[in-house]
């Protein structure tokens, strides 16, 4: 289940394969978010069936900034960590 917070992983459209953390709901529709090319203040609106979950869910307090979004998915876009629940 997917809830605020949670770090996904896009499956479709130009953004497939990158990681981005949920900042909202609405329906079946979720509001993600990278800090660099999606800020905080600008998400994007992605259906959930082209988003795949990850075990990972971060506080509300951990992603409050850009920079702090980009702090908690470094290691999902650019390290070794692959931890996508399929």
């Amino acid at each position: 289940m997917v809830q605020i917070g949670s770090i996904v992983k896009s499956k479709s459209g130009h953004d497939s394969g990158s990681f981005y953390v949920v900042v909202s709901l609405e329906g079946e529709f979720a509001y993600i978010a990278d800090g660099r090319r999606r800020k905080r203040e600008k998400p994007k609106r992605k259906n959930l069936k082209h988003l795949a979950r990850t075990n990972a869910v971060v506080s509300a307090k951990d992603f409050e900034t850009d920079k702090q979004l980009r702090r908690v998915l470094w290691d999902y876009n650019f390290g070794p960590i692959n931890p996508v629940a399929e």
